[in-house]
């Protein structure tokens, strides 16, 4: 059976909508860092991973949580792969808990 489409769009754009993280300040890398420190510690091990794939996961994480040390940080998120990475990872991981 077919479902007209203007019956579906509307789910589908108000999903959208529900997903996009409320934007936040810049910050410099420093305050980054301390926001992080303060950040709780992620219940997984990430000891083997770059710096930037940590730092994207505890990002995202603590913004799945809704915690006052979530962040986006919307450029390093659009020009580093592994900070993307680590906060898509940190995300969808803590948003299913």
């Amino acid at each position: 059976m077919r479902r007209p489409a203007s019956l579906i769009l509307p789910f589908l754009l108000a999903s959208c909508t529900l997903l996009q993280p409320a934007p936040a300040a810049d910050e410099t890398p420093e305050q980054a860092t301390q926001r992080r420190a303060a950040a709780p510690r992620p219940e997984y091990n990430l000891a083997g991973y770059p710096p930037p794939v940590r730092d994207g996961y505890i990002d995202g994480c603590e913004m799945a949580r809704k915690s006052e040390f979530g962040r986006k940080d919307e450029k390093r998120f659009a020009a580093d792969a592994s900070y993307r990475m680590g906060w898509n990872d940190g995300f969808s991981i803590c948003s299913r808990k």
